[in-house]
């Protein structure tokens, strides 16, 4: 009977056990395609990288780091851990970053989880601001009309003032191949235009603004 019950025992022990470590080995599986929406395809050679943030902090501590494929296609797989949240990051070279949180709260460890993002390359517009016959009252005041925004590069959406004499160029970052065009006007005249123009992908365009 002894035996019996310390077999009984063991049994349950080792259940337990098991148990305990299959919870404690529980893994994530993010999975999903980053494409370049520029060109329709895959972002080919972007690298990825995923971060946990642990709760209650704002370090983010490296996870994984691959170098995409030409179909985008991604999977992370890793201890499931309970965080503030997870990051994924997305870098290539003239291509606007990826910088998306995912909530520890939003993931199965159950089933795989698919995020797919998508990424922009980038164009300039250069505008040439120039006055041919300034005078000190000149006034001139423009205002993007379209174009990028919200980015740390992006030009400002704001009216722009400028005054007398100008003989100067302003570079401002654009999604490729769209539009961007700005409305000016000369103050206390009639003189008002749209000036706009496609800034092709990894390049620079011209708008030159005479007056």
């Amino acid at each position: 009977m002894f035996y019996k019950y310390a077999y009984i025992f063991i049994a349950l022990t080792l259940l337990l056990f098991t148990s305990t470590c299959s919870k404690g080995t529980a893994k994530f599986t993010i999975s999903g395609n980053i494409s370049d929406a520029t060109l329709g395809v895959g972002l080919e050679n972007g690298i990825i990288s995923i971060f946990k943030v642990p709760v209650g902090s704002t370090e983010k501590i490296l996870i994984e780091s691959k170098t995409l494929g030409s179909n985008g296609a991604y999977t992370f797989i890793f201890p499931r851990e309970a965080m503030e949240k997870y990051v994924i990051e997305v870098l290539k070279e003239n291509y606007f970053d990826i910088n998306e949180d995912i909530s520890f709260s939003s993931l199965s460890s159950s089933n795989e989880n698919y995020r797919d993002y998508n990424t922009t390359a980038k164009s300039w517009v250069k505008i040439k601001l120039l006055n041919n016959n300034p005078i000190s009252s000149d006034h001139l005041r423009f205002i993007k009309q379209q174009g990028k925004e919200n980015c740390l590069e992006c030009c400002p959406t704001s009216e722009q003032n400028y005054y007398g004499a100008l003989d100067t160029s302003i570079y401002c970052i654009n999604d490729a191949n769209t539009n961007y065009s700005i409305y000016y006007w000369l103050v206390g005249t009639s003189t008002q235009n749209l000036l706009s123009v496609n800034t092709l992908i990894f390049d620079t365009t011209d708008i030159i603004l005479q007056y």
